[in-house]
């Protein structure tokens, strides 16, 4: 598959605007950490399924408070990764691509989101042939679908998401089992702006992010480590972990209001702000 080259464009910051986003989550109301399918997971570690509870609440209403909708798909006895829902699905211009997963502890939650969406009026919905874990490992730019692989979605789903959307893909892979989704190592601030962590990427990769977004913010390991990429912006606003001090100084400047959240018990089990936020974007 080719790789989309820069068209030399510069972001130039200027005013920014909120635009309501419409969001699907799930509370985690089975939340636990039972297995490890990611670093981040230690069973042995003691989980508290209220704590992480209302860790999560907070967010969703936070979401709410700025404007946004919140579409709530009904948690699942033994999925407790479910929380996760931006893992669910990639939804952009109405189309519906739910994930399949790589794990087995993960592969039942497919089910639960082709129903989702198979009742709320979504008319275009399939599930991925290959390995693809939605917005996990592909985000979409306002333009294009960045999309990765190296721990969890398959190169050949980057062909397969560029055919059902529409849309032009690039292709980058993630080095660091850290950071295993593309999510966690860079986060959509707008149409055509990112942050990321240069370190989480393949050399190749880190080329051609360099070339397609010369202005992006760039991300120090220490933020990285505390999942501040794995954030939510809606343009103005960028709800990220309250650890990732820098990151939120590195917003302001460019004009963005960052908003600090606490997801700690979560981020046991590997993910944070966007893990828990699936974007439903309707046809422009």
């Amino acid at each position: 598959m080719s790789v989309l080259h820069n068209n030399g464009t510069s972001v130039v910051p200027g005013k920014r605007i909120a635009r309501p986003r419409q969001y699907l989550m799930c509370e985690p109301t089975f939340f636990d950490v039972c297995y490890s399918i990611n670093p981040w997971m230690d069973p042995t570690q003691p989980t508290a399924t209220e704590v992480g509870l209302a860790q999560w609440k907070w967010l969703h209403d936070q979401l709410t408070d700025l404007g946004h909708t919140v579409n709530l798909v009904e948690p699942v006895a033994g999925l407790p990764d479910m929380v996760f829902a931006a893992n669910g699905a990639t939804v952009v211009d109405g189309r519906v691509l739910v994930a399949r997963f790589r794990h087995r502890q993960r592969k039942d939650e497919a089910a639960a989101y082709l129903d989702w969406f198979g009742t709320h009026g979504w008319e275009i919905v399939r599930q991925a042939k290959h390995i693809n874990e939605g917005e996990g490992d592909f985000l979409f730019t306002g333009e294009i679908i960045l999309a990765g692989s190296g721990f969890r979605s398959e190169p050949t789903a980057h062909e397969e998401v560029q055919e059902f959307f529409n849309r032009p893909v690039l292709g980058l892979t993630l080095v660091d089992p850290r950071f295993y989704h593309l999510d966690t190592a860079l986060a959509v601030l707008d149409d055509n702006e990112i942050v990321y962590n240069p370190q989480a990427f393949s050399p190749e990769s880190r080329a051609h992010l360099a070339h397609r977004f010369p202005d992006a913010i760039l991300a120090d390991e220490t933020d990285a480590d505390t999942f501040g990429l794995n954030a939510v912006s809606d343009g103005l606003h960028v709800l990220l972990p309250l650890q990732a001090k820098r990151l939120a100084a590195q917003l302001r400047e460019r004009g963005f209001e960052p908003i600090g959240v606490d997801l700690s018990e979560l981020l046991k089990a590997g993910g944070s702000a966007k893990c828990c936020t699936l974007e439903l974007r309707l046809p422009r």
